[in-house]
């Protein structure tokens, strides 16, 4: 039997105890929310009108899974198309080392990629378009790259990044590149820096994964020498090489089992109630784990592999929808999710404003993004239904680009145009939410 630690930190753990969250919601049990079941057919049909109405009729089999490439080409910019250009101009024709280079990059844009806040912004040289959020944190990110911020002093190419690079890696070269300033803030920087210092630590800890240079590149020949003569690739084995790089490069401050971190994962007051009633309150069963960033991570890094290898994937379908305000305020805003009365008067008084805030960590935060978990594969479910009537497959990864996130993006514009924020607001270190 797996240890709770270990369970806690596989995949299959997030939908199980995601599942036992949505069994309480049904009994009315939740703490902090309200769960309106009347309302699930209005988001499925708000979700699947936003998919007709940019791949329909006929371009369903275009939607692209959920990952950090598109965001790149924010601004209908082909940025990533140039990159891989240049570099064939430069002589790069090796396809693994495109590879390399491509996971390089996603690696630390998506590490980046929590939750910039409301006022920060990227002006972009040379194009004079100014971006926020997420698509904000993937261009600095790409010029920070192409810059060779990521790599060790000295490299032969710049167009990489390594542990080294990672460690040495200071606050204030962040700043400039991600250009902060007192007008200009963003959430978290000195976490985020310290995040990257860390990851490169614990990737030069990896050499057979990473190389002696912990690059995060270096995985794609780790992964194909496990595939031996297949062009399958294993989706639990990037998780395992994900999770082996990221739990010890976590904040210390995270939850732990057995004295050791467990990264993304925290105690729930309705999974522990659910366990004292079921006579097991083991950390497996009072615990919710997420592991949100490294989902984000595995879906991204999925898509080099396929596009410019030609590999396929196994067992991407344990990958589950991400508990982040996108998607948690689709079901918040269409009134799936309501708070309970104590919770919203304490959430107000903490922000001072109409929206209430809480702390990431917080079990009204947990508990909004372990039901965001379950009513995504309740979704996933009702949608792919109306969309294999049609002949169309819908994996989840594609639910959630094309579907529920885009969908809550929109939404936070029609209800909060001044910010486009998130309906409840989510104090964290931007490291993880």
């Amino acid at each position: 039997m797996q240890s709770d630690r270990d369970y806690l930190l596989s995949l299959q753990a997030v939908r199980r105890n995601a599942s036992k969250v949505f069994e309480a919601a049904q009994e009315g049990k939740l703490k902090h929310f309200n769960y309106d079941s009347a309302r699930m057919p209005e988001v499925a049909e708000f979700v699947i009108n936003v998919i007709k109405r940019d791949f329909g009729p006929d371009r369903f089999n275009q939607i692209p899974p959920h990952g950090r490439w598109q965001h790149f080409n924010v601004g209908d910019v082909p940025r990533v198309d140039s990159l891989l250009s240049t570099w064939d101009h430069d002589g790069v024709k090796d396809k693994k080392e495109v590879t390399r280079r491509i996971i390089d990059l996603f690696f630390v844009s998506v590490l980046l990629d929590a939750g910039a806040g409301d006022h920060w912004r990227f002006s972009e040289p040379g194009t004079g378009q100014s971006y926020s959020r997420s698509e904000g944190i993937a261009v600095a990110s790409l010029h920070m790259f192409k810059a060779g911020a990521f790599v060790s002093e000295g490299a032969s190419d710049t167009d990489q990044v390594d542990g080294q690079g990672l460690q040495s890696l200071k606050e204030d070269q962040f700043n400039k590149y991600f250009q902060i300033s007192s007008d200009n803030p963003m959430v978290g920087v000195a976490s985020r820096v310290q995040l990257l210092n860390d990851v490169g630590t614990s990737l030069l800890n990896l050499p057979e994964i990473f190389g002696k240079a912990g690059r995060p590149g270096n995985m794609v020949d780790y992964l194909i020498s496990k595939a031996g003569d297949s062009t399958t690739l294993s989706y639990e084995g990037l998780w395992s090489c994900l999770q082996q790089a990221l739990i010890p490069s976590w904040p210390k401050n995270r939850t732990s089992v057995e004295g050791e971190p467990i990264g993304d994962a925290w105690p729930l007051a309705v999974l522990a109630e659910r366990a004292v009633r079921d006579g097991d309150v083991s950390p497996r069963n009072t615990i919710q784990p997420f592991h949100k960033l490294t989902q984000w991570l595995a879906y991204s890094l999925m898509v080099p592999f396929v596009r410019l290898l030609g590999y396929s994937w196994t067992g991407a379908e344990l990958g589950t929808g991400l508990p982040e305000y996108r998607n948690g305020g689709l079901f918040y805003d269409l009134k799936v999710l309501s708070l309970k009365e104590k919770t919203l008067e304490d959430g107000k008084k903490t922000s001072g404003e109409e929206l209430p805030a809480y702390d990431a960590a917080s079990d009204v935060i947990v508990e909004w993004r372990a039901m965001t978990v379950a009513l995504l594969d309740e979704l996933h479910t009702v949608i792919g239904k109306s969309f294999a009537a049609e002949g169309v497959t819908l994996t989840m990864a594609q639910m959630l680009e094309a579907g529920s996130w885009k969908s809550g993006r929109e939404l936070a514009a029609k209800y909060r145009p001044d910010t486009k924020s998130s309906p409840i607001l989510v104090q964290g270190d931007g490291t993880l939410y």
